[in-house]
C-alpha cells in the first residue's frame, strides 16, 4: 500500500502541468487556432516563475509573473497569425524555439539557486487518513485549481452561450463573422487564455514538481500536451483522462529503476514520447471518433472581407 500510494502522488504530481497546459491549449483550438509553441510558452512560464519567487519570496508573485510570460508569448503568436496572417504552425514552431532560447538567457543567473517548494495542503483529521487522505486531501493548491479549470472549461464550452460562440468560431469562421461576431477578438482571447495556462503549467514544474530552474526543463512536456488534446478528442474530460495516463507513463521509469529492474534508463526516459506516437497512430486509425469534435476551421487563417 505504501509503494502505491507513492506510485499515485507522483502520478498526480506529473500530470498536473499536462493537464494546466492542454486545458488551455484545448480551448485555443476550440477557436480554430493551431499554437504549436505550448513548449516555449511552458518554459517561459517555468523561467518568469521561478524568477520571480526567488527574486520575491512569493509564490503568488512567481505564479503571476509565469501566466504573465506565457500570455505574453501568445500575444506575439496571435499577432503573427491572426494579425500578420502568418502560417500557424511555422509560428508556432518558432515560438517553442525562441521561448527555449530566452528562457536560457534570462534565466542564466538562477541556475543552481534554491527554490520555493509550493507546499502541500493540510486539512486537520482529513490529511492523516491512511492512504485515502494524503491523496485526496494533501495535494498542493494548483492540483485542486488544475481539477476545476478542467470542469469550468468544460461548463463554459457546453453550457454558456459565450462557449458556443467559441465553438462556431472554430467550427466555421465565416458564418460566426457574418452573424455579426469578432472571430479575431474571441480568438486572441482563446490564444490568450492558453498562453496563460501554459504558463501556470511551466510555473507549477519549477515550483512544485522540482522546485529549481534548469535550461529546457520542461524536457518535451509542451508536445506531449499537444498531443493530449488530440487524445482526448478536443473534450476536456478524456484529457484529464489522459494527462494522467502520460503522467503515470512518465514516472514509470522512474519507480522501475528504484525497483531495480533491469531496464535501460534511456528507454524508460523515453517511454512517454513512445507512448504519445502509439497513442496518436492508435487514434488517426479511428478517424469517425476524431472528426466527430475537431474544430472544422482549425489551422486556417480568417481575413474579415470587410
Amino acid at each position: 500500500m505504501g509503494m502505491l500510494e507513492a506510485v499515485i502522488l507522483t502520478v498526480i504530481t506529473a500530470a498536473t502541468p499536462l493537464l494546466l497546459a492542454a486545458i488551455g491549449e484545448l480551448v485555443t483550438e476550440r477557436s480554430g487556432v493551431l499554437n504549436l509553441g505550448v513548449e516555449g510558452m511552458m518554459v517561459m512560464g517555468a523561467m518568469a516563475g521561478f524568477a520571480g519567487a526567488y527574486m520575491s519570496g512569493s509564490l503568488i508573485v512567481g505564479l503571476a509573473l509565469a501566466i504573465v510570460a506565457g500570455v505574453v508569448m501568445s500575444l506575439l503568436f496571435a499577432f503573427l497569425t491572426l494579425t500578420l496572417v502568418t502560417n500557424q504552425v511555422a509560428t508556432g514552431l518558432s515560438l517553442t524555439i525562441l521561448g527555449l532560447g530566452l528562457s536560457g538567457i534570462l534565466g542564466e543567473g538562477f541556475v543552481s539557486k534554491p527554490g520555493i517548494k509550493m507546499p502541500k495542503l493540510e486539512i486537520p483529521g482529513l490529511t492523516d487518513i491512511p492512504f485515502i487522505g494524503p491523496i485526496l486531501f494533501g495535494q498542493d493548491a494548483l492540483v485542486y485549481f488544475s481539477i476545476l479549470l478542467t470542469v469550468a472549461v468544460w461548463w463554459f464550452l457546453f453550457k454558456t452561450r459565450a462557449g458556443l460562440v467559441l465553438r462556431a468560431v472554430g467550427d466555421n469562421h465565416d458564418s460566426a463573422h457574418g452573424l455579426g461576431y469578432n472571430v479575431i477578438r474571441i480568438r486572441y482571447l482563446a490564444v490568450m487564455f492558453g498562453g496563460g495556462c501554459a504558463g501556470l503549467g511551466g510555473a507549477y514544474l519549477s515550483l512544485a514538481y522540482t522546485p529549481l530552474w534548469t535550461d529546457d526543463m520542461t524536457a518535451g512536456r509542451g508536445w506531449i500536451a499537444l498531443a493530449l488534446v488530440v487524445f482526448g478528442t478536443w473534450m476536456p474530460g478524456r484529457v484529464v483522462v489522459g494527462a494522467y495516463l502520460f503522467g503515470f507513463m512518465t514516472i514509470l521509469g522512474f519507480h522501475a529503476q528504484a525497483l531495480g529492474y533491469g531496464i535501460p534508463s534511456q528507454f524508460l526516459s523515453s517511454l512517454p514520447y513512445l507512448a504519445t506516437i502509439v497513442v496518436l497512430v492508435l487514434i488517426s486509425m479511428r478517424k469517425s471518433l476524431v472528426s466527430i469534435h475537431t474544430p472544422a476551421c482549425i489551422g486556417k487563417p480568417f481575413v474579415p472581407s470587410h
